[in-house]
């Protein structure tokens, strides 16, 4: 099963096995059952909500084994797996020792691909991955080519399932594919028509086993590209991963960063963002694409992502007015470096998404001076380089949550003059979160800014980083209307 015009032919009444009753599993079983597989799902689990799913694909003729995730079903030629699922789990030891390959739905869906009405061709992907910011460059991409008049999406891990995507009854000209390093792992076919790879920091270690299997595995989405790698003039292992990528003739490196861009890079000149890559004799000639306050909101880091998605709209064509347009008609996610008032002359930024020190780092660039809110579970994580290179932009420090000791012991060696509280120990939920804003609005003073940037995942005290920032800005809101 290696041609990818031929699989959708070759599954009919293969013996597939879906591992994972999660979002991406029901969405691949119900893609190859109606493909006419014959699915079976595994998942070593076996609560209430499962037992819902799999009632559902039983219903449609799905196999469904719930807590059993670990042998092979007699039989299996195919294996399609969920992102999650670690690449040392039994299922896959088994499936290597039968000689059967394992897929993630990333593979699936670039093997399913179907070609255009006129073109002979299946709509290209213009893909991006990266320890953050995916999901915004993601977004602001997809922007950018529906300002160009092309039917699109954002794809993958944020927006519509790949899967549907590529089987979508009025088909897309072009995709927007959001990538994680998991869904990498599991996609030996992929071949993207360009590809942005944002930045490369710790992440996920537990589950690819060291940082230089993580680092290969985002290294895959170059692998066969077209036109452009887009990489970050300011992170080397990015450009480095470029360097080691097997490409199509005649695919060039692009590198974009917040500085004058030289030839064949991206860069900002006098507030305005600026494309020396795809423009006649690039060594002289530049174009300008728009200027920094068409980026909302305009941080450094965010800028960097329109850049990035700049790069990938202009290796697909699209005219630099269109860049413009569709930067300008962008609007971000919920707890992304958000806004979410003014009390006092005291500004409050929910950044609850940024979960790991690497994004918490590009949020705490943005501002000064901050009353930082930061804590919850470190997942593994050390604070020294986050705090060292924040200390001087610090007014205080507000720690929550079951880790808070590791940043207040970063905070004592590189920031021992900033003061820091602990706020909510014991609480969870809304109660914790109003202790917390309240605790923050008594450190600051006219013109900081109180800054949700946690560096750490939530659910030690709230569901999700979503329910973190809703909680947060409910709190503010609270504040301002006490009058306090």
């Amino acid at each position: 099963m290696t041609n990818p015009q031929m699989i959708e032919s070759q599954l009919n009444d293969l013996p597939v096995v879906v591992a994972g009753l999660g979002v991406s599993g029901i969405s691949a079983a119900r893609v190859l059952n109606g493909l006419g597989a014959r699915v079976t799902v595994v998942d070593g689990g076996g609560g209430e909500g499962l037992r819902a799913r799999a009632a559902e694909l039983e219903a449609l003729g799905v196999a469904v084994r719930l807590g059993d995730g670990a042998s092979l079903p007699e039989g299996t030629e195919l294996v399609v797996t969920s992102p999650g699922w670690a690449p040392d789990s039994p299922l896959f030891a088994a499936a290597e020792a039968a000689g059967v390959p394992v897929w993630g739905d990333v593979e699936l869906a670039w093997r399913l691909r179907k070609p255009l009405p006129g073109t002979g061709e299946p709509a290209p992907w213009l893909a991006v991955t990266g320890t953050n910011g995916k999901t915004t460059t993601v977004q602001m991409l997809a922007s950018i080519l529906t300002a160009a008049g092309k039917r699109t999406a954002a794809v993958g891990n944020v927006g519509v399932s790949v899967l549907d995507a590529v089987l979508a009854e009025e088909p897309y000209d072009v995709l927007a594919v959001e990538l994680s390093s998991y869904q990498l792992h599991w996609a030996p076919s992929l071949r993207p028509y360009s590809a942005a790879v944002l930045n490369l920091a710790p992440d996920h270690l537990d589950w690819h086993g060291s940082m230089e299997a993580y680092a290969a595995d985002k290294g895959r989405i170059y692998e066969g590209n077209v036109v452009a790698c887009v990489y970050n003039l300011a992170d080397p292992a990015t450009e480095a991963l470029v360097r080691e990528a097997d490409v199509e003739e005649g695919c060039r490196a692009i590198g974009f960063g917040l500085g004058a861009p030289g030839p064949s890079n991206f860069g900002v000149v006098d507030g305005l963002l600026v494309d020396r890559a795809f423009v006649e004799d690039r060594a002289r000639n530049a174009a300008e694409l728009g200027a920094v306050e068409d980026v909302n909101p305009p941080a450094p880091h965010n800028i960097a992502n329109a850049l990035a998605a700049a790069a990938l709209a202009r290796a697909y064509g699209v005219e630099p007015k269109a860049v413009r347009e569709g930067l300008r008609a962008f609007r971000p996610d919920a707890h992304r470096i958000a806004e979410v008032g003014t009390v006092r002359e005291v500004t409050y930024i929910d950044d609850s998404k940024a979960t790991n020190t690497h994004a918490a780092a590009a949020s705490l660039a943005a501002y000064r001076p901050i009353v930082w809110i930061a804590g919850g579970l470190a997942k593994g994580a050390t604070f020294d380089d986050l705090v060292q290179g924040a200390a001087e932009r610090l007014r205080a420090v507000v720690l929550i949550g079951q880790d808070r000791a590791l940043i207040r012991e970063a905070l004592e060696r590189h920031a021992p003059d900033v003061p820091v509280i602990d706020a909510a120990e014991g609480q969870t939920g809304a109660v914790a979160m109003t202790a917390v804003v309240r605790t923050a609005a008594s450190l600051a003073r006219s013109g900081d800014t109180v800054l949700l940037a946690p560096a750490c995942a939530s659910m030690d005290m709230f569901t999700n980083y979503g329910e973190r920032g809703d909680l947060f800005a409910a709190a503010v809101r609270e504040l301002a209307d006490s009058g306090e």
